[in-house]
């Protein structure tokens, strides 16, 4: 059974940085479109960035570009989330995904396995 695992979350100030990992095991990483989400109590889990599946295409959603940078290391099966001028509401919990669809999917529902979150607070 594969697995998503992501870190580096924790407690920034406003306008600060973190970079997120994403750790895969137990699947074929490359054949796979990555992706972020977050989600705040509440509400609905919502798509944040997704990257394709060698790593050349990305597509951010509108709140976090020029903000947030999405890569991945195939050899390191890992997907990051570079997080710059954080803003508090960034404060979310963060989950990475995989995705067996070869095009750049934004909705929930079109990923397939799911990491188990790692908290990101941003204080004002």
């Amino acid at each position: 059974q594969g697995q998503l695992v992501e870190s580096g979350g924790g407690l920034v100030q406003a306008g600060g940085s973190l970079r997120l990992s994403c750790a895969a095991s137990g699947r074929t990483f490359s054949g796979y479109t990555m992706g972020w989400f977050r989600q705040t109590p509440g509400k609905e889990r919502e798509f944040v960035a997704t990257i394709s599946r060698i790593g050349t295409t990305t597509y951010n959603e509108d709140s976090v570009k020029g903000r947030f940078t999405i890569s991945r290391d195939n050899a390191k099966n890992t997907v990051y989330l570079q997080m710059n001028s954080l803003k508090p509401e960034d404060t979310a919990v963060y989950y990475c995904a995989a995705s067996p669809r070869f095009w750049l999917p934004q909705r929930v529902g079109e990923y397939d396995y799911w990491g188990q979150g790692t908290q990101v607070t941003v204080s004002s």
